[in-house]
């Protein structure tokens, strides 16, 4: 696992970093994440709050999760790039949005959650075609 994550949003207003490894690294099906992401599943790397820090200007927004309990979801104030969660449940992790990662191939899930949310939108059917660039 990595020591060291970096991230940042869309249009770099806002980097973020974690020092330390990772607590865990997942994709989460829940639909709060789902719709947070507008996607199937969301992947996220765990780490702690202590060792999370970001620069420029963030907006959050609090919800009720997947969980049953509130997190705070916060994204660019600019572009607006979902890009890490607080989780009012865990006070002590800040959940980081794989997407935004700059090295995404650092992300490495362990596990799946919310698995019974889970539907078509996960696009890895082995069934359907895959295109390693643009569709023709």
């Amino acid at each position: 696992m990595s020591n060291s994550w970096k991230g940042r949003c869309l249009c770099g207003s806002v980097q973020y970093q974690a020092a330390g490894a990772s607590l865990a690294q997942l994709i989460c099906h829940c639909r709060d994440c789902q719709r947070a992401s507008g996607s199937a599943g969301l992947p996220v790397v765990v780490v702690r709050a202590s060792e999370f820090s970001f620069e420029g200007e963030v907006r959050s927004h609090t919800i009720t999760g997947g969980s049953g309990m509130p997190t705070t979801r916060s994204f660019c104030a600019h572009c607006g790039s979902l890009l890490f969660g607080t989780p009012h449940h865990a006070p002590e992790i800040v959940t980081i949005y794989a997407g935004t990662l700059d090295e995404p191939s650092q992300f490495r899930a362990e596990f799946a959650q919310f698995t019974s949310e889970r539907y078509q939108l996960d696009a890895r059917e082995p069934g359907i075609a895959q295109h390693s660039g643009r569709a023709p």
